[in-house]
């Protein structure tokens, strides 16, 4: 065995999978007495409560079996690799869908000096009933843009969010503190690795479909939300950033339809009441928009943004700003309600202004209401 060489861990996360996992396991034993010879290797089954012959199997092939405290995807891998013993983990799916010879080329990809290898099924070979089309062509593509979108750094760009063919060095995992126990977990490891700046590579990778009558342990919609959501969390930024824009945007529009009125360009009419009416709404969603990054914003993560202010605001300022901004904005009102009393209850002269009036109270007033609702949440 050469000093040189890393050791490796092989997880497998397992839910009744005994139609598939001793196929596995022979080519997972395969590759270690052959191309991994040189390196200590060991295989973990990590299993999430098989009622099943799965755990007499795993044994049978050689691998140490860690049972898993809690249910889900993420738990059975979050517990099999804490169990590893070895520097560079590899996982993936017990059920024969990947292709274990090929773990070798994420293993060579990652000593190139890597810190996180994933591999690439939409760059591979995805055979005939392996992936959903909604998946390949739809869900998988989207997720793609989303964390690209919002993590990608370098020109690094994923590829293949989803995939459950994963190498990476133990002491990595281990500092990014993923809390996900569901099929999230994918999304939260992969976002994380983002946002800790490691560097991320990928190789394209074979897919092969389920065997018959097996049940599927993923649901479309709900495991696709709560990938969604699992991205998103991690962003407090883009709400921050896209609701300060749309409001922005909003309230310039209101403006100038307020300031200079309609103009007409071509067959259009702009800045009329119609434009102040959409602008009112722009400007409310902006707000709760930027209030969803209020909600799951980590004071740790920026101490220079609004959300800080906020978030941090001692008691007696909060009483302070919720009073004031309450009470101007309620004056507002009764104001628009003294106007339309003077015209005896009919059609408003001053409309535009009216609703312009109206409309920054209404914001005033829903983001002092969001931030006493954050300030609830810190204290439940």
């Amino acid at each position: 065995m050469e000093k040189n060489k890393a050791s490796v861990s092989f997880v497998l996360p397992c839910l009744n999978e005994e139609r598939t996992l001793s196929t596995v396991l022979k080519k997972i034993n395969y590759v270690r007495k052959n191309e991994l010879k040189n390196r200590n290797v060991e295989i973990v089954v990590s299993d999430n409560g098989s009622s099943d012959r799965s755990i007499e199997i795993a044994k049978a092939n050689g691998a140490s079996v860690s049972i898993a405290k809690n249910r889900g995807y993420g738990a059975a891998l979050d517990n099999g690799i804490r169990s590893s013993k070895n520097e560079i983990i590899i996982f993936a799916d017990a059920d024969n869908t990947y292709d274990f010879y090929e773990s070798v080329q994420l293993i060579n990809k990652l000593e190139e000096g890597y810190d996180f290898v994933y591999g690439s099924r939409l760059k591979g070979e995805i055979k005939d009933g392996a992936m959903p089309f909604i998946h390949r062509y739809v869900g998988t593509p989207i997720l793609n843009f989303i964390i690209n979108l919002l993590y990608s750094y370098n020109g690094i760009k994923v590829t293949d969010c989803n995939s459950g063919f994963r190498c990476f060095y133990k002491k990595h995992y281990l500092k990014l503190g993923i809390k996900g126990s569901g099929m999230e977990f994918a999304s939260e490891m992969l976002v994380k690795v983002f946002k800790n700046k490691l560097k991320v590579a990928d190789i394209p990778i074979s897919l092969h479909p389920d065997i018959e009558n097996r049940v599927p342990h993923l649901s479309t919609w709900r495991d696709g939300m709560r990938h969604l959501l699992q991205i998103l969390i991690e962003a407090p930024s883009f709400f921050y950033r896209s609701g300060l824009t749309v409001w922005i945007i909003s309230i310039l529009f209101s403006l100038t339809s307020m300031i200079f009125g309609q103009i007409s360009v071509g067959p259009f009419n702009l800045f009329g009441i119609h434009t102040m009416i959409f602008s009112s709404f722009g400007s409310i969603f902006g707000i709760v928009l930027w209030s969803i990054g209020l909600f799951i914003y980590r004071p740790s993560e920026n101490r220079t943004n609004m959300y800080y202010f906020l978030y941090n605001l001692p008691e007696d300022k909060l009483f302070y700003y919720s009073s004031t901004i309450i009470s101007t904005s309620i004056l507002m009102f009764v104001y628009i309600f003294y106007i339309w009393y003077q015209f005896d209850f009919k059609f408003l002269e001053l409309e535009k202004e009216t609703l312009f009036i109206a409309n920054l109270a209404s914001n005033g007033i829903l983001l002092i209401t969001q931030t006493i609702a954050l300030h609830l949440l810190k204290r439940s």
